[in-house]
């Protein structure tokens, strides 16, 4: 994580900044389910570098923390200036990280500060001016998570693009959540190709295909002209779930009724 122009602001600004970065990433990964006491941190001002164990939390950070930090950013900035605003860069990489003398050493650990510090990243928060972050997936992280099928995101909510950092070159994807994939032009941006399997449509470029609903005969709902939702009340497929603790209902449709109706 690096907050964007942290270098333009004052020092008092710039204090405030380290005070809040840790206190935003730390409600994030709570929200998220994870907890940063087991990450080892190197703190460098406006930016963190984690390490994190292998323990197959990766689709989690890459899904839910991730949309946690972006939920923090924007209700911090909210109350804020836009010269006070936070807005962060990240990048996510795995691979085998040593804990050397001087903080941490390995390939994994260079290719996260490149991706970190390319020009797609810059480019997406300065072309979005809403935007409270920008998300770079090294190409493996997003091949075995997204495209692997592991989150709720799509590979359609990035953007495929080429980082040059120094001796650094590789493929990443790009998103930034108020906007999904954003389009990659100029600089070493690269082409915006996705894979074959990739639904060639943004999400929020169109309308969801229509969705059948269950039962006999009880029509779709969607932009089809279909018969649209039932409101008959079955209490014969009436079905109880009790649930304790926080709940992921992404995409889920809930209906609300009383036995005695």
């Amino acid at each position: 994580m690096d907050a964007q122009s942290y270098g333009s602001k004052n020092d008092r600004s710039q204090s405030e900044t380290q005070h809040d970065l840790p206190r935003i990433l730390d409600r994030a990964a709570r929200s998220a389910g994870l907890s940063r006491s087991e990450w080892h941190i190197q703190l460098k001002g406006d930016e963190q570098l984690a390490v994190l164990p292998m323990n197959g939390d990766e689709p989690r950070l890459v899904d839910d923390y991730f949309r946690h930090l972006a939920s923090e950013l924007r209700h911090y900035n909210e109350q804020r200036t836009s010269a006070a605003r936070m807005r962060l860069r990240a990048a996510m990489h795995h691979g085998p990280v040593e804990l050397a003398d001087n903080g941490f050493a390995g390939t994994a650990v260079v290719a996260t500060a490149r991706l970190l510090n390319s020009r797609p990243l810059y480019e997406a928060l300065d072309a979005y001016a809403t935007a409270d972050l920008a998300l770079l997936l090294s190409d493996e992280v997003f091949r075995s998570t997204v495209a692997g099928g592991h989150t709720t995101l799509r590979a359609s909510d990035f953007s495929r693009v080429t980082v040059k950092v120094k001796e650094y070159e590789s493929t990443a994807w790009l998103t930034v959540p108020v906007i999904g994939a954003p389009p990659a032009t100029g600089g070493d941006r690269g082409s915006a190709d996705r894979p074959a399997t990739d639904d060639p449509h943004r999400a929020t470029d169109s309308l969801p295909e229509p969705v059948d609903l269950p039962g006999e005969g009880e029509g779709t709902l969607g932009r089809d002209g279909g018969a649209g939702v039932r409101n008959d009340y079955h209490a014969e497929r009436m079905n109880v779930t009790n649930m304790n603790g926080p709940v992921d209902a992404r995409g889920a449709v809930f209906g609300f009724g009383s036995i005695d109706a």
